[in-house]
């Protein structure tokens, strides 16, 4: 019992000195700690800087930025909070609801500024402002957000912005990334992030204990990011895009010389301020919509070539001399290979390389398939940049395929027949490019005989990136070679029965080729690869459209495309 009462007696003394103590420090001491409070409290309040520019080839602004305004709060006094929400909500005409939901998403801790309305416009900035004079725990900050003038002109090639994903901070955040920074997806806006990216600043200011403003300590200006040229030429890429809306493919120009590119566009496209205004449900859409718009066609998905290919077949053939402009072989519409019947589109008569070209004689190109053989075409094929990437600026590219006997030997343990050289022979099977390599391909004949490196970026924050980038590799083929595949090429436009002579009216000379890919159970691809003006090439246009129909099609678009260019004088 003794040791009861000496246990009650301790525990009564010990909470006598600590109620003394508190009462120490409320009453005698409050005063003192107080006062280190408000003269100790220091918050950080960061400011972003603008990203970089995305320019065209003469100064025209593509991506630029814009200033909104960012409304913070300092939550330190929680009974307070409630009433500052509600008459934010008021002014700002936000429904409290979303704003109390914004605080509990973005809140770290009490010391810490917290954001709670973004994207604010400088009217509702302006009348906040004033209301701040009363309530100083408001934070206004301007922030930049990306601004698209042409709306969605481009944009395949721009890319987009957005929050970090866990992914992209994983491998990005040695470098500096962290949780919550805008960064770019898809085009140049991913590829040249550590360009266009900004440096923060912001202010270093003193609070009160209620987390209420007194005065600002020290400020540093925040760094925009650097400007990117582009090699596009604004005014083309729009032709482009108008005369490929409403279809689904690539589209693209390229000037033969040095790889330029001077319009590259991918549809169905999308307008990149979906992702800076955060329309979810618009952004849901466009991930889940099975056209797939976010992806770039021009470079990251590959198609059987059909009969573009066919120039290789015929480079090929004439460089092993197994045909000259004298061969000739007889269409009657079908031809037999082995034990199966293979099928030419129509019936041409006896054909020429020229006129083979010019009509795309399927039996013509059977023929002289299996006379240069799978594995010579599969290697013509490397030597003129298909089947691997073209090196390109832009994030995602995909690098196409070309067969051969022994890829299928290796990989699918099987034979190689002259039935598989045959649909090689006329870009059927296996083989797959994508719009790029398909328009380098082309440069090739245009320029006379130079593989290039195909380019985007013309220069970084004013330094020249494209001195990098114009590489020209001699494709060593015969004179006698170029000049017979280019003379057939004129004459696919020129002669009455060219398949693609729909551009013959036009005012400028144009040369180039028609394909028509098969596809299983759907609608065939249309092609059309082309350059102009024919005695000195300055662009090589390739129109790709996926489920488009004959080449023919892709061969009208090409027209409306030049047509256009050449009343604006762009030509």
């Amino acid at each position: 019992m003794e040791r009861k009462n000496i246990l009650n007696l301790i525990i009564i003394i010990t909470f006598a000195v600590l109620l003394i103590g508190l009462l120490n420090l409320d009453i005698l001491q409050g005063s003192k700690f107080r006062k280190l409070s408000d003269s100790n409290s220091i918050r950080l309040i960061s400011q972003s800087g603008a990203r970089g520019n995305i320019l065209d080839r003469n100064g025209e602004i593509i991506v630029g930025s814009k200033i909104s305004y960012d409304v913070m709060i300092l939550p330190e006094e929680p009974s307070h909070v409630g009433y500052l929400l509600s008459r934010i909500s008021h002014i700002l005409k936000i429904e409290l609801g979303q704003l109390k939901a914004a605080l509990k998403k973005n809140f770290i801790s009490s010391s810490v500024p917290v954001v709670i309305a973004s994207n604010i416009d400088l009217k509702k900035a302006i009348l906040l402002g004033e209301y701040r004079a009363e309530e100083p725990s408001i934070i206004i900050t301007p922030k930049p957000l990306r601004n698209y003038p042409h709306g969605s002109l481009a944009a395949h090639v721009v890319g987009y912005v957005n929050q970090i994903d866990r992914w992209r901070l994983t491998k990005l955040e040695d470098y500096g990334y962290k949780t919550k920074d805008i960064v770019g997806f898809g085009g140049v806006e991913e590829k040249y992030d550590y360009y266009l990216r900004q440096e923060e600043g912001g202010q270093s200011v003193e609070v009160n204990h209620r987390g209420q403003f007194m005065r600002v300590l020290g400020f540093q200006a925040p760094t925009n990011g650097r400007d990117i040229q582009l090699t596009l030429d604004l005014k083309i890429q729009k032709i482009v895009e108008d005369s490929m809306a409403g279809r689904k493919g690539s589209a693209i120009l390229m000037d033969p010389q040095d790889g330029q590119i001077l319009a590259l566009a991918s549809y169905p496209n999308f307008n990149p301020a979906v992702f800076v205004n955060n329309r979810s449900s618009l952004i849901a859409g466009l991930i889940n919509n099975p056209d797939a718009p976010l992806i770039n066609r021009s470079i990251s998905s590959s198609y059987p070539p059909a009969s573009v290919f066919k120039m290789i077949v015929a480079s090929a053939a004439l460089e092993l001399k197994k045909i000259d402009t004298s061969t000739s072989f007889l269409c009657q519409g079908s031809t037999m290979v082995g034990a199966r019947k293979y099928s030419c589109w129509d019936t041409h008569g006896r054909q020429n390389i020229f006129q083979a070209v010019a009509h795309s004689c399927d039996i013509f190109f059977y023929r002289t398939g299996l006379l240069a053989g799978a594995q010579n075409i599969h290697d013509y094929a490397l030597k003129l940049g298909l089947g691997k990437n073209v090196g390109f600026e832009l994030p995602y590219e995909t690098s196409g395929f070309i067969p051969s006997p022994l890829w299928r030997k290796l990989n699918k343990f099987q034979s190689w027949f002259d039935g598989d050289t045959a649909n090689l022979a006329i870009g059927q099977g296996d083989c797959l490019v994508t719009p790029l390599q398909a328009t380098n391909m082309m440069a090739v004949f245009a320029n006379g005989g130079f593989l290039t490196s195909p380019y985007i970026v013309r220069a970084v924050g004013g330094l020249d990136f494209s001195t990098k980038k114009k590489k020209l590799i001699p494709v060593k083929f015969k004179q006698s070679t170029f000049n017979t595949i280019i003379s057939g090429l004129r004459k696919v436009v020129s002669d009455p029965e060219g398949t693609g002579n729909a551009l013959s009216s036009l005012p400028v000379k144009v040369a180039g080729k028609t394909g028509t890919a098969q596809v299983a159970r759907k609608a065939t691809h249309a092609w059309f690869l082309g350059f102009f003006p024919f005695d000195k090439p300055k662009f090589v246009i390739c129109i790709f459209l996926e489920h488009g129909g004959p080449g023919h099609t892709a061969s009208v678009v090409a027209k409306q495309i030049i047509a256009e260019m050449d009343k604006q004088g762009l030509i």
